[in-house]
């Protein structure tokens, strides 16, 4: 293994929140509240759909800033769908590079097509670039 290496697995978080799409938007901010997250993951339908994301800067641009009501609206409605997810082998500085392009601040992470964590810049920084630096 090269030492100059981290995995996305090496800094993601592993606690992952899921959410159905059909709820409200205030049904998921009550449990992002109680859990204190930024992220859910909005659950498949079934075998052949895909995961939606939904982040909290989701909710405030398409909710907040347009004076909609959390009440009447549903989270596939304010979701990104299909998600982009991350391998967890995935060198931190190319999931970096990808947040970057892509214009993401966090992913689900994925293993043999299951989520197992989420990433994010934060992670990345204070886990990764941290040790990266410790190391040279």
């Amino acid at each position: 293994m090269n030492k100059g290496l981290i995995q996305v697995k090496d800094v993601m978080k592993h606690q992952v929140d899921f959410v159905d799409g059909m709820k409200t938007v205030k049904e998921a901010l009550n449990e992002m509240l109680h859990i204190e997250t930024k992220t859910l993951i909005v659950n498949k339908r079934h075998e052949h759909d895909e995961w939606g994301i939904v982040v909290i800067a989701d909710i405030a641009r398409m909710l907040l800033a347009t004076d909609r009501s959390v009440e009447r609206t549903n989270v596939y409605e304010v979701m990104t769908k299909p998600a982009i997810t991350i391998r967890q082998d995935m060198d931190i500085r190319y999931c970096a590079r990808l947040f970057e392009r892509l214009g993401l601040s966090r992913a689900p992470v994925v293993r043999h097509g299951e989520i197992i964590g989420i990433v994010s810049y934060t992670d990345m920084v204070l886990k990764g670039l941290c040790d990266i630096n410790k190391k040279h």
